[in-house]
Formats: structure tokens, sequence, C-alpha cells
């Protein structure tokens, strides 16, 4: 299948079973939306419209937008998503044998989470896939060998190594061994006896289905764990951060179920909590402040085709923002979906651009949306500068 196109791919999915017409009808949205998509007239359209699509064809949402990913090839064959599935599905039990005794004390065990943590916040999804089998197969065997009072940090441990599994799964379009991994995560830190852990890792199961398309699930996890740890009086401020994280999160699935005023107060909540604190954190492998606050609002509002309201959203982000690499370069690539519905092609392409020098070119490799919007910008511009840029991204010009 020629899978350049969302619409090309609607057209197969499609295929005899339905018509333009029954499949609007189902979906939800307008005949001409998916006629205009399946013509090329339109590029892509909003996540929520093409959510409903997705389930009316009954495929998953990765699929539509061309997301899903084969392999990362590698001469080591303990690296790469099989060796990652590997170690998520171990069946040393069933085998009557001890896992794998090449375990980490947990000095050595920290120092390998902080290094995937580090690797994932600059987009180098390609080198995780060589460091997490390893990782993940030495600190179970930590947590196995712990005793007494090691046991609750090697679990912690291993919770934070299976969080920062599940989260590059996601980039790699690995969706459903992403959630087997969040899913253990959460075990792991249950094991513990970090609070804050916890509800952070929820917060991130909320984020996977949000991804999944599954808003209301998504909003009902972030919220119910936000309101686990709504301060009451002064907290410190990992828990206050921990808090508005959540909050943010549940904000951002509101607005992706086009629940726009819910979205909108609920980001209102969380600019309090970092009105609160006053600079941006990063706790918990989580990143919140007012700079995040800026970049789900701008989310937000891109997600209900609010787009003037996400460049004036845009516009306020703090001079010095505490984003990491990878999350600025995801809040330029919504903010050049705004410019370029907007009309404003020229610096649509300037910000792409922009996030692709932030990003690198690792984490543009694994990411769909600037594919759609230089197909858009394509339409209008056929200058040297945006076909040079279409072909890093693949994109035919």
């Amino acid at each position: 299948m020629d899978d350049s196109t969302i619409g090309v791919r609607i057209r197969y999915f499609r295929g005899r079973a339905l018509t333009q017409r029954q499949l609007a009808d189902q979906a939800g949205v307008s005949v001409d939306l998916v006629r205009k998509l399946e013509q090329g007239g339109r590029q892509t359209a909003s996540i929520a419209s093409l959510q409903k699509i997705a389930r009316a064809l009954d495929v998953d949402i990765a699929d539509l937008i061309g997301k899903k990913q084969g392999g990362v090839p590698s001469t080591d064959p303990d690296a790469g998503i099989v060796a990652i599935r590997r170690a998520l599905t171990p069946v040393d039990d069933l085998l009557g044998a001890a896992p794998d005794d090449r375990s980490a004390d947990l000095d050595e065990g920290r120092r390998a989470v902080e290094y995937a943590w580090g690797a994932y916040w600059t987009g180098r999804y390609e080198l995780l896939t060589s460091l997490l089998p390893t990782g993940l197969t030495q600190l179970r065997a930590t947590v196995h060998a712990a005793r007494n009072g090691s046991v609750a940090p090697a679990n912690e441990l291993l919770a934070r190594m299976y969080w920062v599994t599940g989260c590059t799964l996601v980039h790699l379009g690995q969706t459903d061994p992403a959630f087997l991994a969040i899913r253990q995560a959460l075990t792991a830190a249950e094991r513990g006896d970090d609070p804050l852990l916890l509800a952070t890792i929820r917060g991130s199961v909320a984020w996977q289905l949000l991804v999944q398309g599954r808003y209301a699930e998504s909003r009902g996890v972030a919220l119910r764990a936000a309101a686990e740890l709504e301060p009451d009086g002064e907290v410190a401020a990992p828990h206050l951060a921990a808090y508005g994280s959540l909050v943010l999160q549940g904000a951002t699935a509101a607005g992706r179920a086009q629940e726009v005023p819910e979205a909108l107060a609920l980001v209102q909540t969380a600019s309090e909590v970092a009105g609160r604190l006053g600079a941006d954190r990063r706790d918990y492998e989580t990143y919140f402040g007012p700079s995040q606050v800026v970049m789900q609002t701008v989310d937000v509002n891109v997600s209900a085709e609010r787009y003037p309201e996400a460049l004036a959203a845009a516009a306020t982000m703090p001079v010095r923002c505490g984003l990491p690499q990878a999350s600025r370069a995801r809040h330029l690539t919504d903010t050049a979906v705004a410019l370029t519905r907007t009309g404003k092609r020229g610096r649509a392409l300037d910000t792409l651009l922009d996030a692709e020098r932030v990003g690198g070119a690792d984490w543009l490799k694994y990411q769909t949306l600037p594919k759609h919007i230089v197909s858009e910008l394509l339409d209008h511009d056929r200058r040297l500068p945006l076909r040079t840029f279409a072909r890093r991204l693949g994109v035919h010009a």
C-alpha cells in the first residue's frame, strides 16, 4: 500500500466495506472532510476527527496516520524492538529458573535509569533500544536479590526503567508493548514506598491512553490520581509539581475529546499551581511549570482547531523555557500547525526547521506530524528550501 498520505490510508482501510458517506456517518464527521482527505484536498485533520475515523474503520490511529514503525536494525542481538519485547515478557518462573544473575547494585541501577531518561528527553530513541533490554534484565535481577531495606528502592528503580521503556516504545509506534511496560512500571512502583512516583506513573498511564485515543479513560485516570494528591495547605515543591502535572494531563485529554471549556478550566488550575512554584521543575522524570502549561495550552487549542488562540498562547512561552529538547521540538511542531492553518506558511516552515534543530534527526525520524504539515505547505510552496526539508523528512516533493 502507498502510505504516503492519510487520505490514501483511509481509502485503503475503507475498501469496499464503506462508502465515504457511510464512513463519515459512523465516525460522526462531515463527508466533506472524508472526501477532501481522500482526494488530497486536505493532508490532515484534528486529532479528535482522525481518532473518530480510525475507530469507525476499526484500526489503530497509529495505522491511520502512519505512525506504525518497523524494527530498529542493529548488529547487537541484544538490542532492538524484539530484544525489548523479550525483556518485557520473561518466562523464568515457568522454566523454574532465577532471573538473570547480572544484577546491578542500587547505585549502578540508579545511574542506568538516569542515563536512559537523559537519552529519552533528548530524543535518542535508537540508542534506547540498545540500553533498555539490558537495563530491564539487570534491574529485575536486582529486585530478585534485594533484601530488607533495599527491596523498596530496587522496585522503584525497576519501575522507572519500565516507565522509560513504555515511553520510548510509544514513540517507536509500538503501542501494545508500551502499555505492557507502563503497567509493569505501575506494579513495581506499588512495591516501593514513594507515593509521588506511583502517582506520576499513573499520569504516564493516562498519557498512553491518550495516545490510543481513549480520551475519557485518560482524563479519568489522570484526574483521579490528581485528586489523591490535591494539596491541603503547604506541601513540598515535588508534591505540588506532581499534582499540577496530573491536572495538566487531564486537561490535555479533555481537549482531545473536544471538551474545550473543561480543558481550559483544568489548564487554568494547572497554571495557578505553576504560579505557586514560580519556575519550571523536573521531578520524577516529569517536567512541570509555566513552560509546560503554555505548551499544553497550545496543544488544547490546536486539538480544538482554535489556531489564533494557540498562537496567542505560544507567544507567552517564557524566555527561559524549561522544557526538555523533545518537548520543545513537539511544542514548535504544534505551533507550526497553527501557523500553517492561519496562512502564515513562511513562519510555519521556519518553526519546523527550529523543531528539527532542537529535536535532532533521531527525534524527527519518528514523528509524523511534521510530515503532514510539510505536505500541506507543499500545496502552496514548491521553492527549494521547503523541497529540501521535505526530502529530509521522506515526503514526496
